[in-house]
């Protein structure tokens, strides 16, 4: 069973894009199997920086195919700034790259719509703005859903959108007076546009992957997101629209989760998380505090959109909760060296419900907003970790630190992430 999944254990912005660049020498396929271009990797590698939103990071490894599998919603205007981005880099992109014809697509009013549902002040969700939700919304409603494989048959997408624009216009002239209207025909000119440099990178995904398992090809999934973020299992309704846990890997590629035989959970040594929803770590002490001190170590300004993230803790609880979802059989720790600064150092070990003392993770919004952390203190280590090659190397705080989460989480740390760069990566720490 040759297949590794690499998923995010928190609220997304993990670093797992290096994970998957260290772990892709031993691969041949890397397949994203959920979210859109609201995702955000960022890959130091051969000494550049590299910015992903919807393209696997597996593409800069040409040995490697890359897929977009089906249940990543595309936007094709996205799709090509990313394509022609990191060709202007010098990177090789043609046969190397497949994209399912079963994503669904996502069209310019998806943008509208969204803008829009995103205007209702405290009740908005904190999006990105890029029509992944109105999107996933179409898809799973079937009627104005459009897959990618559609804009290959010109006349057949035509028809579809003469029947579906005239109904979103109705939609979004609802919500304002204002709104957007758009014309079919132009779309449809638009994406068809689209589809005659596309064309060759479209396939059947799913018998792709298969076949690749049939010769006993080793496959990398790349998981968008977090955990926490997961639209069944997440902090609902702060959550995305797909399965950004390694719950998505089976319908999202086509490949039965049974093939998994490696699923590496990828936390950073702290917490931290974008747009609206409740945070009970999060550190809110200040411009001068901790929280914007690690803001700024850690560089925590989303991929995508440039958003502060919020900041906070570390939070047992409600990793040991997505470790389990995701079936979690190993740990990677990144960003430590984002706290070698500080005196001391907190996990949330449990929280405090009303009064009541908890240790599982409620993941309804409206519940974990109520509880507060319940806090284990640790001494920080004050050095600089950069010289370290082996576990042995760290200070013996930052050692106690990693096992402390290591024993909350009941699962091995074989990964130790202290800089944005491959080589400053810890690797079989066990």
């Amino acid at each position: 069973m040759p297949c590794t999944c690499v998923v995010g254990l928190q609220w997304g912005d993990e670093a797992k894009g290096k994970i998957v660049d260290v772990l892709t020498p031993s691969h041949q396929y890397v397949v994203r199997y959920n979210g859109g271009a609201n995702a955000g990797h960022t890959v130091v590698h051969g000494g550049k920086t590299y910015k992903f939103s919807l393209l696997p990071t597996g593409i800069l490894h040409p040995h490697m195919t890359s897929v977009i599998a089906n249940g990543v919603v595309v936007n094709p205007l996205r799709f090509f700034e990313e394509v022609e981005t990191l060709r202007a880099a010098g990177i090789a992109i043609g046969d190397n790259l497949v994209v399912s014809d079963h994503a669904h697509l996502i069209f310019p009013y998806h943008l509208e719509e969204e803008r829009l549902s995103e205007q209702g002040g405290e009740n908005a969700i904190g999006t990105t703005g890029r029509g992944i939700g109105p999107c996933y919304q179409d898809k799973v409603g079937r009627v104005h859903g459009i897959r990618v494989g559609e804009i290959l048959h010109p006349q057949h997408l035509r028809q579809r959108l003469r029947t579906i624009v005239p109904r979103k216009n109705r939609l979004l002239r609802a919500f304002s007076a204002d709104a957007q209207q758009f014309d079919a025909d132009a779309l449809c000119d638009d994406y068809l546009r689209h589809a005659a440099g596309m064309g060759r990178f479209i396939a059947n995904t799913g018998a792709v992957l298969h076949q690749a398992l049939a010769a006993g090809k080793n496959i990398l999934f790349e998981a968008a997101q977090g955990s926490l973020l997961d639209v069944d299992h997440g902090t609902y309704p702060y959550v995305t629209s797909s399965n950004s846990s390694a719950a998505g890997v089976w319908s999202g590629s086509g490949v039965p989760a049974r093939n998994l035989s490696r699923v590496i959970g990828v936390i950073k040594a702290y917490t931290t998380r974008v747009g609206r929803g409740p945070f009970p770590t999060e550190l809110n002490d200040g411009p001068d505090g901790i929280g914007e001190r690690i803001r700024k170590t850690g560089r925590e300004y989303g991929t995508v959109t440039g958003r502060p993230r919020r900041c906070g803790w570390f939070d047992a609880v409600a990793v040991r909760s997505t470790a389990r979802l995701s079936g979690t059989d190993e740990l990677a720790v990144m960003l430590l060296d984002v706290l070698s600064e500080l005196d001391e150092i907190k996990i949330c070990v449990g929280y405090d419900l009303d009064g009541t003392r908890i240790e599982e993770f409620p993941a309804d919004a409206f519940l974990l907003d109520r509880c507060q952390p319940v806090y284990e203190t640790l001494p920080g280590w004050k050095a600089n970790l950069n010289g370290a090659k082996a576990v042995t190397d760290l200070p013996a705080a930052a050692r106690r630190y990693v096992d402390r989460l290591a024993s909350l989480l009941g699962l091995p740390v074989t990964i130790i992430s202290i800089g944005p760069d491959r080589a400053q990566t810890i690797m079989d720490t066990r």
